[in-house]
């Protein structure tokens, strides 16, 4: 489980609000490299905070995190999964009882209908396996681009970067990767950071958008890799 940064500093600047608030300049290339080294240092062991076993249970979590915080998810999977954690038990379980089991998190009537049919969708065309493609990944029912990234990345190692709420605001704010839509977000992402970053600087980036770089209080003045933002 990744561990939040302790503070650099006790002091805030009072410069602090006041440059997170500005419309950054495009990071440059060797600042990209060393605000990306400084989050490594800041996230030694970040990873995924949903709670999954395998790539199923892993889909079914990001699945159902959607509008959701993964904190509200990992307090439903545990009962989830033990009662349905592979595809033909999910099936099984069918829409209701599903829906019994998610419905403290958001959209969770849709959510459990698309549960049970991506697991069907799975058994049916996948042999009860998770793809390994993009392609195949978003024809399975409630996964999107987004989704798809993260199953990718974390289940199967590929260098893709997930854009959420957190990654979108840090990235345009940051003027790490800056973009109007996800999609023009991700595209500046996947361009600008060194290839060898990429698969690990999803979770970098989620995890200090999430706990550091907020919405309404950006919290700079303990922020790892305040120098080249």
């Amino acid at each position: 489980m990744a561990r939040k940064p302790s503070p650099q500093s006790s002091a805030k600047p009072a410069a602090a609000k006041e440059a997170a608030t500005q419309a950054p300049r495009d990071m440059k290339p060797k600042e990209i490299k060393v605000f990306l080294q400084d989050l490594a240092k800041a996230w030694p062991n970040a990873e995924t905070e949903l709670l999954y076993s395998n790539p199923y249970t892993l889909l079914v979590a990001v699945v159902l995190s959607a509008q959701a915080t993964d904190a509200s998810v990992n307090r439903v999977t545990p009962a989830l999964f033990a009662k349905a954690p592979d595809p033909a038990a999910m099936v099984h379980l069918g829409d209701e009882g599903v829906g019994e089991l998610i419905r403290t998190i958001g959209l969770w009537r849709n959510k459990a209908k698309n549960v049970v049919e991506l697991s069907r969708q799975l058994l049916a065309h996948h042999n009860g396996n998770v793809p390994g493609t993009r392609a195949e990944l978003e024809a399975l029912a409630g996964v999107g681009r987004k989704t798809a990234n993260v199953v990718l990345n974390v289940a199967f190692n590929q260098p893709t970067v997930p854009v959420d709420t957190h990654v979108f605001r840090l990235a345009n704010r940051t003027g790490l990767g800056r973009g109007k839509t996800v999609e023009a977000v991700e595209a500046a992402l996947e361009r600008r950071i060194p290839h060898d970053m990429i698969r690990d600087s999803h979770h970098w980036l989620i995890l200090q958008g999430r706990y550091v770089c907020k919405a309404r209080k950006p919290e700079c003045w303990r922020c790892a890799a305040a120098s080249p933002c």
